[in-house]
């Protein structure tokens, strides 16, 4: 209830761009050459919407009636192959996960790979004297240092996965901690 008027308030100054008020965007062009614009459009306009309201997952069945893919103005949907054929190309991009492979309902969306969050991380690691220290996780997505960052409020499974990239490298180890989920851990940067 609370997150509603946050998405309208935060879409009055999201820029659609031109393709989003042209009629045929809503609809899957038969031409080869073409149909890979309008996906290629597609795609930078789903990641450009989930960055703009830092959303990082997508359900199918909502998503149908979302201002993403439905133009009210126009009165004009992309219909539910179009979205999956963006969503596919997406995947394809490393952009997105499906949560259930099989059934393809709710998907991962990561408007950043893992690895461009990991080297933003990394780079604030860098910048701000954290390297050889350890850092909760809950820093680096919660806290006051982190504020002015692209990554605070990062989702926690997004944050890990970034975070294991950065220890794969051999630039970071994570800490386990003792819930559950993983949330009380740490890092220490190298």
């Amino acid at each position: 209830v609370i997150l509603a008027p946050i998405i309208i308030m935060s879409l009055e100054n999201f820029e659609w761009p031109w393709q989003y008020n042209f009629p045929p965007f809503f609809t899957i062009q038969p031409n080869l050459d073409t149909r890979q614009k309008q996906l290629e459009a597609w795609c930078d306009l789903v990641l450009a919407y989930h960055r703009h309201l830092r959303l990082y997952t997508l359900d199918l069945g909502e998503a149908q009636n979302s201002a993403l893919f439905s133009n009210s103005k126009l009165n004009r949907k992309l219909p539910l192959d179009g979205i999956l054929l963006v969503l596919e190309q997406l995947r394809q991009r490393g952009n997105v996960e499906w949560e259930d492979v099989k059934r393809k309902q709710r998907c991962l969306l990561m408007w950043r790979t893992p690895e461009e969050w990991a080297a933003l991380m990394y780079n604030w690691a860098s910048t701000n004297g954290m390297t050889n220290s350890v850092c909760t996780l809950y820093e680096l997505h919660s806290g006051d240092d982190t504020v002015a960052e692209d990554f605070h409020g990062i989702e926690l499974w997004l944050l890990k996965r970034a975070l294991g990239v950065l220890e794969k490298q051999g630039r970071a180890e994570l800490l386990p901690g003792s819930a559950a989920d993983g949330s009380d851990g740490g890092v220490k940067f190298f």
